[in-house]
């Protein structure tokens, strides 16, 4: 039987990224979900689309038809469209992540083996109090200052219980201790990709800045210039959720983790946009909100148990995702 693997929200960053590295893997069936049809250039990736909503029963029910073995729940409402609603953003990230946990094990118990569910999390579950604590913290653990200031961290810490509960009190069968969920879940730090335009997210200050001066338009800035928070560069997120998927289960001593690469602040990152365009106008001109969301997560994460445990290292430093990946590509989005 082929190895079979669901995409959720298969239309996003992430999932454009990561259908292209399933692509390549030979004898597997592919499964994307998205509210909208699959975009046109994914559409020989996919074995098979169905377009829903994921926290539609309906959608349960007919993917529970499948024998699935890998499933990678992509789709959610993002930060600042979870703000804007947020009883909507909790019936999609918690409502659709128990329908498809739930799912996951009915597949699971029919077949006796488990299936592997990849949660991305993110920093946002992560709340200081102010900037004070936040600066003293430095890089934090997976179990530190875990009071998120907004509805999207809220729905995504609850899920990483949720999941940790339903692997480990409800994924078992009923007559024997074999496995029949399980959920790994990893916090991204902001993603920065080149292939994609920022559509207004918390954390995008940094590719609004590339963009904006790739174009020759000037930028101001909604985060103070000493604003800090991780990012990784797309390439390195899509290869950790693949890395930790193909883990072994024996090593991993938890269900979350944290991952980084660099943590630049936003003076920081106007640096190396200055380095290749030293005419760009950066100006800064802090919205309250979202600054008081950026001060809320953590100026850097501490991923050594996922270096020890699966062998995290990302590929792209702020050096390299800058001069080898972001700048390149972004500039020949424009250079026409």
């Amino acid at each position: 039987m082929p190895r079979t693997i669901l995409v959720t929200g298969a239309n996003g960053e992430i999932g454009h990224t990561l259908l292209e590295r399933f692509a390549e893997l030979e004898g597997a069936r592919i499964i994307t979900v998205d509210l909208a049809p699959l975009h046109a250039d994914l559409a020989s990736k996919s074995s098979l689309h169905l377009t829903g909503d994921v926290s539609d029963p309906a959608l349960w029910a007919r993917l529970q038809e499948e024998d699935i073995n890998e499933i990678h729940h992509l789709a959610a409402l993002l930060s600042t469209s979870a703000e804007k609603a947020p009883e909507r953003a909790h019936h999609v990230n918690v409502n659709g992540t128990l329908g498809l946990l739930s799912m996951a094990r009915a597949i699971g118990q029919r077949r006796g083996s488990p299936v592997t569910f990849l949660f991305p999390s993110t920093i946002a579950v992560f709340g200081l109090p102010n900037l004070e604590t936040k600066q003293a913290a430095g890089r934090l653990t997976e179990d530190q200052y875990l009071q998120p200031i907004t509805m999207y961290g809220i729905n995504k810490l609850y899920c990483e219980q949720l999941g940790g509960y339903m692997s480990d009190r409800y994924g078992q069968l009923l007559d024997a201790q074999a496995d029949v969920l399980d959920f790994r879940a990893l916090r991204f730090p902001g993603l920065i990709s080149a292939h994609t335009v920022p559509s207004g997210g918390t954390s995008d200050f940094a590719p609004e800045m590339i963009h904006n001066a790739a174009q020759g338009k000037s930028y101001a800035c909604f985060v103070r210039p000493d604003a800090r928070i991780p990012f990784m560069a797309m390439p390195d997120g899509v290869e950790a959720l693949l890395k930790l998927a193909s883990a072994d289960r024996s090593r991993l001593r938890q269900r979350v983790y944290n991952i980084g690469a660099f943590a630049p602040s936003a003076e920081a990152i106007a640096a190396e946009v200055r380095s290749v365009w030293p005419n760009t106008d950066i100006t800064y001109a802090p919205h309250p909100k979202r600054q008081a969301i950026i001060d809320s997560w953590c100026a850097d994460v501490d991923d050594s148990a996922a270096r020890a445990d699966w062998d995290w290292a990302p590929a792209y430093d702020q050096r390299r995702a800058f001069d080898d990946y972001l700048i390149p590509i972004i500039s020949e989005r424009y250079s026409s």
